[in-house]
């Protein structure tokens, strides 16, 4: 089940897991995804924006990276049912949106959503690849701006962890990758809690009518930019979009 911008099913199972040292320390088993394909240059057109663009969601599930696409020694995640459990929380009304986002199973207004993830090693990183059909260009830009509003808008969430004390996050927002359209980039951090110092990144970028996300769970903070532009090449060719 596709995560909108969020710990997507095989992340948050890895959080019961004992990660000691997320944030660069320990010794990760494989490294980012490299793309073997420069990506196209992609700038809106604006006679296209508004123009409505159906796709389906195996058409969206073709443009998801493989394992093959990724280094040696990552493995795919299965992909399990959606138990409708709210991870991230607040308690400031600043963070309505960017709360309602990270437990979203999808991006709001998305027409059709894919998603699949890919572990490092039991310790991380925990890669999830995601694409959500907008319909436009411009709905894809609406929501680019609202989501970044949102992030600058929350300085920190709660994320409840089953069998444990909450972890407060802060939200931080960190230099975007440079592919794609309206690219965003957000990292939350343990501050304190059973998770405390637990690092997730997460990377949107606009590709025509489709909404390209990327997250990272205990990577070692240099993976971001390369999966995403692994993400977005790859989208770009497979989707035929300019």
């Amino acid at each position: 089940m596709t995560r909108f911008l969020s710990l997507p099913l095989a992340l948050t199972a890895a959080l019961a897991l004992s990660l000691t040292g997320c944030g660069g320390d320990d010794k990760k088993s494989g490294s980012a995804p490299s793309s073997t394909t420069p990506t196209p240059s992609a700038t809106a057109s604006t006679p296209s924006e508004r123009t409505e663009i159906t796709r389906t969601a195996d058409e969206l599930t073709k443009a998801l990276l493989v394992l093959q696409d990724l280094p040696s020694g990552f493995t795919l995640e299965a992909d399990e049912p959606d138990d409708g459990a709210k991870a991230f929380s607040s308690s400031s009304s600043r963070c309505k949106t960017l709360v309602k986002y990270l437990n979203a199973t999808k991006a709001p207004g998305s027409k059709a959503s894919v998603s699949r993830s890919f572990s490092g090693s039991q310790e991380g990183p925990y890669i999830d690849f995601g694409l959500d059909s907008m319909g436009t260009a411009k709905e894809v830009a609406d929501l680019q701006e609202t989501y970044a509003d949102a992030v600058d808008s929350c300085t920190k969430v709660s994320l409840k962890t089953e069998g444990e004390a909450n972890t407060s996050m802060k939200v931080e927002k960190i230099s975007a990758p440079k592919v794609g359209t309206g690219g965003i980039a957000f990292r939350l951090t343990g501050t304190s809690g059973p998770k405390r110092g637990l690092e997730f990144s997460v990377a949107t970028s606009g590709v025509g009518d489709v909404v390209v996300s990327v997250g990272i769970l205990a990577g070692q903070g240099s993976e971001l930019d390369a999966a995403t532009e692994a993400a977005v090449s790859k989208a770009h060719q497979v989707l035929k979009v300019a």
